[in-house]
C-alpha cells in the first residue's frame, strides 16, 4: 500500500494502533506444534516488551500464515528467529480488513474506495 496521507499511514501502521496484519511466511524448516504455540502466546524478540499473542496457521511444507497486531522493526522475522527459524520470504497479504488485490500485476496500483479505507480498521485488537 503506498499512500501520501500521513494520519493515515501512522493510523494503520503504529503498533499502538492494533490493526491486523496477515503475512504469508516461507521458513527455513517445518514449523512445529512446540514453536507455533510459543509465537501464537506472545514472544520476547529481544526489545523492552514481549510481543502479544499472534495467529499461525500451518499451510504446506515450510509455509504459515500469520497475522499480528503490531508490527514492530522486523516483527514477524524477529518472532521466528526466537524459536529457531529463518525467514526465506515474506508478504503482507492484508491490513486489518482490506487484503491484497491478487489481480493486480507487479508494478500497478490502483484507488482505494472509501469503504476499503474504512476496513483497514476494521477488526482492531482490543
Amino acid at each position: 500500500m503506498i499512500t501520501n496521507d500521513g494520519e493515515f499511514a501512522h493510523n494503520i501502521l503504529s503498533p499502538k494502533k492494533h490493526v491486523w496484519k496477515t503475512y504469508f511466511a516461507r521458513l527455513d524448516g517445518k514449523l512445529d506444534d512446540k514453536s507455533k504455540e510459543k509465537v501464537e502466546k506472545g514472544i520476547d524478540i529481544g526489545d523492552d516488551t514481549r510481543c502479544l499473542p499472534a495467529k499461525v496457521g500451518i499451510l504446506d511444507g515450510n509455509d504459515v500464515e500469520i497475522s499480528i497486531c503490531e508490527g514492530r522493526y522486523h516483527q514477524v522475522k524477529r518472532m521466528f528467529e526466537a524459536v529457531g527459524f529463518k525467514v526465506e520470504y515474506l508478504k503482507r497479504i492484508s491490513m486489518g480488513g482490506l487484503r491484497l488485490d491478487e489481480s493486480l500485476e507487479i508494478g500497478k496500483y490502483r484507488k482505494l474506495s472509501p469503504k476499503e479505507i474504512e476496513e483497514c480498521f476494521e477488526n482492531a485488537a482490543k
